[in-house]
């Protein structure tokens, strides 16, 4: 197709003017001249400058091959924050545990040995006046609560589901988890992609100018020409620098979301669809979903419902508790007062509250209020949820619309870089339209594949605002 160009150009160059004869251009050499000087040095210039300066290309990963699915089994394996819901859960378990010893039973074994004053009695500290004998005691006490009305019952709901909080917790940090994962791995995988990018514009643009360097040393070209390409060259060269940063930025990220201390340099499986499925349109249903599949939005819900039973056994205080104590040991060494050598009793026992200085009062209405609030919170939170799944509806469409769009503009891009190295080499236009050329076909190539990849990541958000 080249060829077809040259000759044409070559060809509009001598037809100009039908029967007017004009000056041949400056640096307009014909057209079988310059295709023979760049035929010369098509082979070498991948590796050399305009100046004649090798340029050794950037390494791409060589690491161990890793795909997306292997990414996030790594994660949820290695992470420390799921680790961390995943303990946080388990402790919640205990709460459980402990609140329910309420309603067990209480023993407890004493063993007891007293030495006392003769005829003496504690007359101090209290409003009776107990005589203390010498004696050496073993025994067991049980206690076991009848009823506090309800207040036991209660505070072992609101434990249960504050445990069940815990474990949609421990399910939301997962899917927090595997979308930043996600995000970085197709952020690195667009940063590999750039520095390709960037490595195959450098050669290209060593390319031009070794041709470029080749006519100017024919006298065909100017050393501004010669000059602008080693700019081109210079500035595809800083080109890869940044691609080189940003992939080595990515990957560590990836790294720290993998759970590793170290940084290994994976070369990234592309399993990206070349032709995507569309976004989806119908953002109300997608709401309806997430909001009843969010793992974060149903621990809210359970820890507001918590909340409640807490506030309803806070109110309980204000009720009577009735215990059972039973009592029984023998005493093998005592006093002459004390006649039995063992001992056993048994009752029951009512505590009304009368008055704490309205401790109870205000720490019922306190959890009251505080359950209050956790509702509104789902409800903040509810709110939340639609407006991020809409947004990000509108954002996977508009990445989805940005693949066709720029792959389009790449197309055009090509083809005009196509036509204006044609144009240059018969003489038609000068270096500033070919560098122009070069630069809007570099910048649409990157430009598609972070459209291609923007548009994965975009999906990938989208599952994690509906529970998916």
């Amino acid at each position: 197709m080249i060829d077809c160009l040259l000759l044409a150009g070559s060809f509009l160059v001598r037809s100009i003017g039908s029967g007017q004869e004009r000056a041949p251009l400056p640096d307009a050499p014909s057209a079988a001249h310059v295709s023979s000087l760049l035929a010369q040095d098509n082979s070498a210039a991948s590796v050399q400058g305009a100046s004649g300066k090798t340029n050794r290309p950037a390494e791409l990963p060589s690491g161990p091959r890793l795909t997306l699915a292997e990414a996030e089994k790594l994660a949820v394996a290695n992470n420390p924050g799921i680790s961390i819901a995943r303990l946080l859960q388990l402790a919640a378990a205990q709460v459980v545990r402990e609140t329910r010893a309420n309603e067990l039973p209480n023993a407890e074994a004493n063993l007891t040995a007293v030495g006392a004053h003769d005829n003496s009695r504690i007359t101090a500290g209290a409003l009776n006046n107990p005589i203390v004998y010498d004696r050496a005691a073993a025994g067991l006490t049980v206690r076991q609560l009848i009823t506090d009305f309800g207040r036991s019952r209660d505070l072992v709901k609101s434990s249960q589901l504050q445990a069940r909080a815990e474990v949609e917790k421990q399910r939301a940090s997962i899917d927090e988890i595997t979308l930043a994962v996600d995000q970085a791995f197709y952020q690195a995988l667009t940063a590999q992609q750039v520095l390709k990018v960037a490595q195959q514009t450098v050669r290209a643009r060593q390319v031009t100018g070794q041709q470029i360097g080749a006519l100017t040393q024919q006298k065909l070209r100017s050393t501004l020409d010669l000059s602008l390409a080693d700019v081109q060259i210079s500035q595809a060269q800083l080109l890869v620098l940044d691609a080189q940063n940003s992939a080595q930025g990515a990957m560590a990220q990836l790294n720290a979301l993998l759970g590793s201390t170290g940084f290994t340099d994976y070369k990234l499986a592309d399993e990206t669809p070349e032709s995507p499925q569309p976004a989806p349109l119908n953002a109300k249903d997608l709401v309806k979903l997430a909001l009843n599949s969010r793992p974060d939005l149903i621990a809210l819900n359970d820890q507001a419902l918590g909340a409640k039973q807490f506030a309803s056994a806070e109110r309980d205080l204000n009720r009577p508790t009735i215990s059972a104590l039973a009592t029984g040991g023998g005493t093998p060494v005592r006093a002459d007062e004390i006649q039995s050598s063992w001992y056993g009793a048994a009752g029951a026992n009512i505590a009304i509250p009368l008055f704490n200085g309205f401790e109870y009062s205000a720490r019922a209405k306190e959890a009251s209020l505080r359950a209050q609030a956790a509702s509104e919170r789902v409800r903040d939170l509810q709110d939340t949820i639609a407006r991020d799944v809409r947004k990000a509806v509108l954002d996977a469409q508009t990445a989805f619309q940005r693949i066709s769009v720029s792959k389009q503009l790449l197309d055009q891009a090509n083809t005009a870089l196509v036509l204006a190295q044609a144009r240059y080499q018969v003489g038609l236009s000068g270096i500033a339209d070919l560098t122009q050329a070069q630069l809007a076909q570099t910048q649409a190539e990157i430009g598609y594949t972070n459209a291609r990849y923007s548009y994965q990541a975009a999906l990938a958000s989208l599952r994690f605002e509906t529970g998916q």
